[in-house]
């Protein structure tokens, strides 16, 4: 259990013998301590926090509650002090639940370059530490492996999964001359690569470093309680100093003068003010878990209410990320998709998965196969009931197109060709039309694949504006320019290029359980479940909630202002004044918590629908 639970529950029992030991009569000693215990327990954190501030030249409301509960409590209304620190600590302990629960949901390790690599000295092969390569460098890449460094290839033939770096969803055929990058796969070849960079050039430090600058220069967010207590509890205790003051200066009695400057204290402590926007923002963090979205802490609510403008990583965030084969083209549609399961039932390639999920889709009764091969970076063989079937590999240039076609060959022959491409996520369209109504500006989207394949799904969802062919960099710089533009941007995407994007972006949205460590780290909360489909709806509760905090500060202001200037002009009696007080917090509190109850549904429209493969086909054949 948490320290600010404990103490807050420790308060709270206190608070419940000492309540019924005073007005039952209970002996004095078991009454003073019970109220020592729930001031003490409820009060001693918030009152710590409030002195290390006052030593750096802050006065925040924590002081200003632990001083006002005293004050209550010295001028002989005890159980007023200690509702009010009752109420404050429930408050932090709620807090501290909620940002604990986010940060365990989304603490992730950093994991991008292998930590050793294989440096080759003629045949002798010695394991190093990926830090410690220098250029010029061999370093020997195995099937399955993390390429340690930034290089290019010298021997053998593979294919590479840059999806962590660019986005790109296939491979990349990788051969002699070929450059390579640290932290990207190896696929079913051997490689051979000579580093071409010292370690701090390579791109997956200049992510790490892209993350890091923008961490650090971003401007702490500030919530907007956080923008008004300094000064409001600085003119508190400026009213009471001189409420208490002058009238001395001038003759008057003690007592009174001192029961007036306190009940103006107790009147005007912030109490109502503080719960006014915590706790909606905090339900707000709430209802997000509940549907799948963990938001790191209370100011990423008030950031996404002033989001006006959405940009998109592609791959991973709008697509599935996974290719899907959507066009067959043979006089025996079922039969050419059999064979080609068939000789791909050994391959781990990530083609070879899509064709065999298509055969399992069709419901296709697979042959068997003997005498599988992979020719790295080419394709696969198979002999399949007596016949050599290949499934040839994408030809040059094809990842340029809005497809990739393979070429099924049976004896030589060509029997039919298999296109596939990555499919939208599930109510990716709904949810860049509900996004583009809600800031009146469609999403931007961002990506490191080629412009044709960026274009097709663009069309897609009737996105406008994209910049396609991206590094991280790359990424990050077209939100600053959104930035510079005044505007309030919010950023998706999963990958470990995307990670700077998400530092960068005014909220920065981590998509899917497959989300990057670093993207995760980056980020300000991760999209769980249903990641598209929830985003507008996370962006209208995040607005919601802050219309609820507005009101409830608006409200809260007034009783104030009401009970301060009956003190000021009249003569506000301390019972009156602790009442309507409390009654204000206590009301403000329950309005903020009622968006826990929210089980509204989701807008129709961003109800997922089921993705038709001819529908992807026909589109992709249509994109310009």
């Amino acid at each position: 259990m948490l320290p600010e639970v404990r103490y807050a529950l420790l308060s709270l029992a206190a608070f419940a013998v000492a309540v019924p030991a005073q007005l039952l009569g209970a002996p004095t000693a078991l009454t003073v301590a019970a109220w020592v215990v729930c001031y003490v327990a409820g009060g001693w954190e918030p009152g710590w926090s409030g002195v290390r501030a006052l030593r750096h030249g802050t006065l925040d409301v924590d002081l200003l509650m632990v001083v006002a509960a005293l004050a209550a409590a010295a001028i002989g209304q005890p159980l007023d002090g200690g509702l009010l620190v009752v109420i404050f600590a429930t408050s932090g302990a709620l807090e501290a639940v909620m940002t604990t629960r986010t940060r365990r949901g989304i603490e992730a390790l950093l994991d991008l370059a292998p930590e050793t690599a294989v440096l080759l000295d003629g045949d002798a092969e010695t394991t190093v530490a990926a830090r410690d390569l220098r250029i010029g460098d061999l370093v020997l890449v195995r099937p399955g492996e993390h390429v340690p460094a930034d290089g290019d290839v010298v021997d053998g033939a593979s294919e590479i999964d840059t999806a962590s770096l660019t986005g790109e969803p296939l491979p990349r055929p990788a051969e002699i001359g070929s450059t390579v990058h640290a932290g990207t796969v190896n696929g079913t070849g051997v490689l051979r690569v000579r580093v071409a960079r010292d370690p701090g050039d390579w791109v997956v430090a200049g992510i790490r470093d892209r993350v890091e600058r923008a961490t650090e220069s971003a401007s702490r967010r500030q919530l907007l309680i956080e923008r008004i207590e300094q000064p409001y509890s600085v003119g508190v205790v400026v009213v009471t100093l001189a409420l208490l003051g002058v009238p001395l200066l001038f003759g008057a009695a003690f007592e009174p003068t001192l029961l007036r400057a306190m009940t103006f204290m107790i009147v005007a402590s912030p109490c109502a003010v503080v719960l006014a926007t915590m706790p909606p923002l905090l339900a707000t963090i709430a209802v997000a878990a509940r549907r799948g979205a963990l938001l790191r802490d209370a100011g990423v609510v008030e950031a996404l209410a002033a989001v006006d403008t959405v940009v998109l990583d592609k791959t991973g965030t709008l697509t599935s990320g996974r290719p899907r084969v959507v066009e067959v083209r043979a006089v025996d549609p079922d039969g050419l998709v059999a064979l080609a399961a068939a000789a791909e039932a050994g391959s781990e390639h990530a083609l070879g998965r899509a064709i065999r999920e298509e055969a399992s889709r069709r419901r296709l009764r697979v042959p068997s196969a003997t005498g599988f091969a992979a020719e790295p970076g080419i394709g696969v063989r198979a002999i399949v009931d007596g016949q050599v079937v290949t499934v040839g590999r994408p030809s040059p240039g094809s990842t340029e197109t809005e497809a990739t076609v393979v070429v099924v060959r049976v004896d030589g022959e060509v029997r039919g060709t298999l296109g596939l491409a990555d499919d939208l996520r599930p109510g990716a369209h709904e949810a860049v039309a509900s996004l583009a109504a809600l800031t009146g500006r469609t999403p931007v989207l961002l990506t490191g694949d080629a412009e044709r394949p960026a274009r097709a799904v663009a069309t897609r969802l009737g996105i406008t504006e994209v910049h396609s062919g991206l590094l991280p960099d790359g990424k990050a710089d077209v939100v600053e320019d959104r930035q510079r533009d005044g505007r309030t941007v919010l950023a998706a995407g999963d990958g470990v290029n995307d990670a700077p994007l998400l530092a960068v972006a005014d909220v920065g949205l981590a998509v899917g359980h497959g989300a990057s460590a670093l993207s995760v780290q980056a980020g300000d909360g991760v999209l769980l479940r249903d990641p598209m489909g929830g985003l507008p709806a996370l962006v209208t509760l995040s607005r919601r909630a802050t219309r609820v905090a507005r009101v409830n500060l608006a409200f809260a202001g007034a009783v104030i202002a009401g009970l301060v200037a009956w003190d000021l002009i009249g003569t506000l009696p301390l019972v009156l004044g602790v009442a309507g007080h409390e009654l204000s917090t206590v009301v403000v509190c329950l309005n903020g918590l009622r968006l826990l109850l929210d089980r509204t549904h989701r807008d129709p429209g961003l109800v997922p629908r089921p993705v038709d493969s001819r529908e992807v086909a026909r589109d992709l054949t249509a994109a310009p």
